[in-house]
């Protein structure tokens, strides 16, 4: 059974859904919404009270002003918010991709609120050392799609990113010929949340402090993908080797029963 609710916080309208039963762990995207990761929360659902949600601005998630940023701070105090609305004082976090940053922040900004969190390829670009070369090629994106549209930006992104090989999960909408939906989240995400999520450096001392416990994981298949050398270099400075999950990018998409099993492992140490 899936229990869904709006919540209102400041300058939003969130929508998350709720499923199963036991210790709270939240799955987050950025822009991915709570549809992309249904089938990973039913597969998880026996063992955990999973939940959801549509990022602010994304699907149902609605915005009192359209031309505000997304950016991982507000996104990280909206999850809080939606604990809070559970009444649940912590919980086990999954984030991938821009969800992964939102759980960065999440732990730098609400520290009590995290039990594990699993960041899974946070495109943290400022980390790396051609970071002024991704820098401009993320502006130039941006540029493209006020110019040109949802389309050519999104093809640059995709090539930027290493995602334009064939590969499952980067932020769009399911396979197929995308919805108005989907085309609208896009535009959301080129035009107010990318270049702020991959722009955001890690409190790297908030990371390392606790009490949270921090996983940074990858998949098997994301070698040639940016977020691949994001996510090993997150995890060298925090000390630890990356956990390896199924698949690539949207690993979790692409074979989500296999993907909650390692999920699992991953989240009871």
């Amino acid at each position: 059974m899936v229990t869904t609710r709006t919540l209102d916080v400041p300058g939003a309208h969130l929508y998350y859904e709720a499923r199963g039963s036991g210790p709270v762990l939240v799955l987050t995207g950025a822009p991915m919404s709570a549809a992309h990761f249904a089938p990973l929360a039913d597969a998880l659902a026996a063992e955990y009270t999973v939940v959801t949600h549509d990022p602010r601005g994304i699907s149902a998630s609605t915005l009192d002003d359209p031309e505000q940023d997304s950016t991982p701070g507000l996104r990280a105090d909206d999850i809080a918010a939606i604990l809070d609305d559970l009444g649940a004082g912590t919980a086990d976090v999954f984030g991938s991709s821009g969800g992964a940053v939102t759980g960065l922040a999440l732990v730098a900004r609400h520290p009590a609120r995290v039990r594990t969190l699993v960041a899974h390829e946070p495109p943290v670009l400022e980390l790396l050392p051609d970071a002024a070369a991704l820098r401009a090629a993320m502006d130039d994106i941006v540029e493209t799609f006020h110019r040109e549209g949802v389309g050519p930006a999104f093809a640059k992104f995709m090539a930027t990113t290493g995602m334009d090989s064939g590969e499952e999960g980067a932020p769009a909408g399911p396979p197929g010929e995308p919805s108005a939906q989907d085309l609208a989240d896009m535009a959301r995400f080129l035009g107010h949340e990318m270049r702020r999520t991959a722009g955001y450096l890690p409190d790297m001392g908030a990371l390392k402090a606790g009490p949270a416990r921090v996983v940074i994981g990858v998949g098997a298949t994301s070698g040639p993908l940016v977020t691949f050398r994001t996510s090993v270099e997150l995890a060298g400075r925090l000390g630890s080797r990356p956990a390896e999950f199924p698949g690539g990018h949207g690993g979790f998409i692409e074979a989500p029963g296999e993907f909650a099993e390692v999920l699992r492992k991953v989240l009871v140490g």
